[in-house]
């Protein structure tokens, strides 16, 4: 490379645009000069080390790098660059990376530095972010490693299905012993595949149903050479491959079915087969369990789609019929034969007949039965009577009195016999009559005046 004669000014320049930090060094190593092209090393202080050992300036694990740089420039070696340390005021050491290069005949040297700061500080980031990593990775291998444990030793059989394939992906040990054959692997194979032909389809509806509702759903099945029925719960999770099925195998226990053979067994197997539709709700109205007859009678086809929801979901006029219900139940009075309509799953209204009881054992509950009153018996209940015998003295008037009168004393008749139903239905809660009635309590209060059925001063 050709480069004209630069005067002492152009040179300064020039090295000035080439290094961050530039000294000229003397033959003993004692600083002459010093040029500073950035403003972030005025902490170092380096104006101040004219006349002081370069060797001096730098921290002592850097001083044998220093004497090596100014040896090699003396010698006409090939120049190269080293990391030197500055301490400064602030504590920390700031990093430079020097190159000497020789200046003339009479000793001098010049020595260019780079601010590693910039540098320091990526790899500073670097070292944390690899950490912090490291440490993620750590504590996700200890995750893993207490999933696996669990995994496998849990004495209940569990499958993980990949849900569009339904091929399984993994097996527990519990598993593997129940369902494996002689002739094939349980992983990689169809999950129906793993049950009786004649359950194949329930587990196909089962994992469908799951994955439509994202709830815990439930049923039964029978796996291959084994007599007893299995219990299967399948739920969804998702992964970066996509929703799998999360699958438990759990036996029934009919052995201790067999054994139970006390009155508390024998109630229970009642209620399953109760030929009226029964529920059992908490306090709130929320379902807790529904026997055969009731998801039959609400149009249901697992008991997943009435439990967990609110019973006055299925009740005609909703609020109404469960504030009624709920007000005599909390004061530990029975329901008996209340009228309403339920609507089921396919929009249907149902005229039943609910009554109910309040359980404080172990825990408050209420059970409600619900009779379907289209499938009574034919027969003339006290209100039919009471409402019979009220039209045949109606029509004993026809002829007496003029059809204006005997329509005005029949609207009042039904009504009466309106609020007087209302009333014994709610044990005299005058309030939730009102609301069965769909009139305000000033309205019903006016009425009961009108009829004689409570004193004219009597408070509301």
């Amino acid at each position: 490379m050709k480069l004209p004669d630069l005067d002492s000014a152009s040179f300064a320049q020039l090295l000035s645009g080439v290094s961050d930090l530039t000294l000229v060094i003397d033959g003993a190593g004692v600083i002459e000069d010093v040029s500073s092209g950035r403003n972030t090393l005025v902490s170092l202080g380096c104006q101040g080390w004219i006349g002081r050992r370069w060797i001096d300036t730098v921290t002592p694990e850097s001083q044998v790098k220093v004497e090596d740089l100014l040896r090699e420039a003396q010698e006409g070696l090939p120049p190269r660059w080293r990391h030197i340390n500055h301490p400064a005021t602030s504590g920390n050491d700031v990093p430079l990376q020097y190159i000497v290069l020789p200046l003339g005949r009479s000793g001098q040297r010049v020595a260019l530095a780079r601010d590693l700061e910039g540098l320091a500080e990526l790899q500073r980031r670097l070292v944390e972010t690899q950490q912090s990593m490291e440490r993620d990775y750590l504590r996700l291998r200890h995750i893993e490693a207490r999933y696996r444990v669990l995994f496998d030793t849990s004495s209940e059989s569990v499958l993980l299905v990949d849900a569009s394939s339904q091929r399984v992906l993994e097996a527990n040990a519990s598993a593997q012993t129940l369902l494996r054959d002689g002739a094939r692997r349980l992983v990689g194979r169809e999950i129906r595949e793993c049950f009786e032909a004649a359950s194949q389809a329930e587990i196909q509806s089962l994992l469908r149903m799951a994955l439509a509702t994202g709830r815990i759903e439930m049923c039964s099945a029978q796996l291959p050479g084994v007599s007893a029925v299995w219990t299967v719960s399948a739920t969804v999770f998702r992964q970066e491959g996509g929703p799998q099925f999360l699958v438990r195998l759990v036996p029934r226990d009919t052995a201790a079915e067999r054994s139970a053979t006390g009155p508390s067994a024998a109630l229970s197997e009642a209620m399953e087969r109760f030929p009226d539709g029964w529920l059992l709700t908490d306090p709130q109205g929320v379902v807790k369990s529904v026997n055969d007859e009731g998801m039959a009678l609400l149009g249901l086809t697992a008991s997943s789609q009435v439990v967990g929801h609110p019973l006055e979901r299925w009740l005609l006029r909703g609020g109404v019929d469960w504030g009624v219900l709920n007000t005599n139940l909390r004061q530990q009075l029975p329901v008996r034969n209340f009228a309403t309509d339920v609507r089921t799953l396919s929009g249907m209204t149902l005229p039943v007949e609910i009554s109910a009881v309040s359980l404080q054992r172990p825990e408050p509950m209420y059970a409600f039965f619900l009779r379907d009153i289209e499938r009574r018996h034919p027969g003339a209940s006290p209100v039919t009577q009471s409402l019979a015998g009220t039209l045949a003295d109606i029509a004993q008037l026809v002829g007496r009195r003029p059809i204006k009168d005997i329509v005005g004393e029949t609207v009042d008749t039904i009504e009466r016999m309106c609020i007087e139903a209302a009333l014994q239905l709610t044990h005299d809660n005058r309030a939730s009559a009102a609301e069965m009635l769909g009139l305000s309590r000033q309205s019903l209060y006016v009425k009961l005046r009108r009829f004689g059925m409570i004193a004219d001063n009597e408070a509301d």
